[in-house]
């Protein structure tokens, strides 16, 4: 009989085991399904439920926004998918899209409470907030849980002020309140300051954020204890989107993500406080509607967005057409002689003409910044250039560079501009001293005019609680007049 030597014998050996090796594993186990983050990869779309609120998503005719559209979008931003957001009508309907399966994650301003462990886990939190019992002004102050039984109490239905409410009535039985799926937030302030319902519980985010609607809203006391804002998704054993979120959650706190979006949102939300807050409303139904088609006009002619320009009129003078300053700036625009000059302005304290030049000066600064500065960012710089000037502006951003920061970014030059004031600084400037914590402020307080404008007149609160009061809805009230 025929044999192979052994230096054949050997390779032939290992190909045979490889060969059956590779019939076995076909025989064997079918590979696992993939993850629910794959699936989200694969098929290129994060599908996002959230609430209709200007602390959450929003539209409105300069596109979307709202802090939860955005940090969702950077989400998906880092997945490499589209972000598709759906907005549920009920806090119901949010946790019950994740058990059918129509939504991936809930970023809709909720936080964690142990009934809602049912339906969902919870990712790490991002914002803090307390709850806080809110009550009309002239109405006696409530500073305690006694003072809330027998009262006219309505919160939205499976809330977790709700829930709150609930955990509390084991202790006070004798506390009783209303729940419906009919209102939000902007509904329950509404009541309050119309005197309809005694009290409401809301979060700390969201009353800050609404309270300029409503002149007469207060805080009572805080109810229970802070916690945190988080994202949500659905129960099971495959925990792959909800490590990717707390992964994206860690990167965002890290780089600075997290803190520019709270900033963007609320940040500005203590600068305005109470007062300005209630002048603001006052003066929005009183004043605006004298002026808003002139803003609107002008803005059109410039390529503004009226509300940022109608934002700067009442940063500047409250629009108020006769204001003027111990510095000789006069109008609802606040020009300096000078400047109403150089746009055409012949009598400062006429409106129209000064609303006008304001809107003028506002896109001859957009023409002069330099073309490094990104389109996102310009328009901060162009409102900081507005209120300090050009010079000093351009001199804070070279103190910026020197400090080793972006001086393309209104983050980096905001923290520089204060140093304009301290001779350390600006003795190596070309332009010198100047106020620099001013424009700081102004842009602060701009942005925040602006979002209020930008939320309350979009669309959808023609029929919510704004849009059947009689608020004037800036950019939807076909009766504002001019000559009112």
């Amino acid at each position: 009989m025929r044999t192979f030597p052994s230096f054949l014998l050997r390779p032939l050996l290992w190909l045979a085991s490889g060969v059956l090796a590779l019939l076995l594993s076909g025989c064997g186990e079918p590979a696992p399904p993939p993850s629910l983050l794959e699936q989200i990869q694969q098929a290129g779309e994060l599908r996002v439920m959230t609430r209709n609120s200007p602390t959450t998503y929003f539209e409105d005719k300069s596109g979307t926004n709202g802090f939860e559209y955005q940090l969702s979008k950077q989400f998906a931003k880092q997945l490499g998918v589209e972000l598709k957001v759906i907005t549920a009508s009920t806090f119901e309907e949010l946790f019950s899209s994740l058990v059918d399966g129509r939504a991936h994650i809930i970023a809709a301003n909720i936080v964690d409470t142990p009934s809602r462990h049912q339906f969902a886990r919870f990712s790490k939190g991002y914002l803090e907030v307390v709850p806080q019992v809110v009550y009309r002004h002239g109405q006696p102050r409530p500073r305690s849980i006694s003072d809330l039984i027998g009262k006219r109490i309505l919160v939205s239905r499976s809330s977790s002020q709700a829930e709150l409410l609930a955990n509390l009535k084991r202790q006070y039985p004798e506390l009783s309140w209303e729940e419906s799926d009919d209102v939000e937030v902007v509904d329950l302030l509404g009541l309050i300051d119309e005197g309809r319902i005694d009290f409401t519980i809301v979060n700390s985010n969201e009353l800050a954020t609404n309270q300029v609607y409503f002149s007469k809203v207060r805080v009572g006391f805080d109810i229970g204890t802070a916690t945190w804002l988080s994202w949500a998704v659905a129960g099971g054993k495959d925990e792959s989107l909800l490590q990717a979120i707390n992964a994206f959650l860690d990167t965002a706190k890290a780089n600075g993500t997290l803190n520019r979006l709270i900033d963007r949102f609320y940040g500005h939300v203590e600068k305005l406080g109470y007062v300005g807050a209630y002048a603001f409303a006052k003066h929005l139904q009183q004043r605006l509607p004298r002026y808003e088609r002139y803003f609107q006009k002008s803005a059109n002619e410039y390529n503004l967005d009226w509300r940022l320009l109608a934002a700067v009129g009442y940063q500047e003078s409250l629009w108020q057409p006769e204001a003027t300053s111990k510095t000789g700036v006069r109008g609802l625009m606040m020009l300096t002689q000078r400047t109403a000059r150089a746009m055409g302005v012949e009598d400062r304290l006429n409106p129209q003409q000064s609303i006008a030049g304001g809107a003028r000066y506002l896109a001859y600064l957009n023409d002069t910044l330099p073309d490094e500065i990104p389109a996102d960012e310009r328009i901060w710089f162009v409102l900081a250039a507005y209120n300090v000037g050009m010079g000093h502006l351009d001199d804070a951003r070279k103190l910026t560079a020197d400090a080793g920061l972006n001086p393309n970014s209104w983050n980096d030059v905001r923290e520089i501009l204060p140093r304009l004031a301290r001779k350390q600084w600006y003795s190596k400037t070309r332009y010198g001293y100047a106020r620099g914590w001013e424009p700081v402020d102004f842009v602060r307080n701009i942005r925040r005019y602006y979002d209020i404008l930008s939320w309350i007149g979009q669309p959808s609160l023609e029929g919510r609680q704004l849009g059947r009061s009689n608020l004037h809805i800036p950019g939807l009230d076909r009766n504002s007049s001019l000559d009112r």
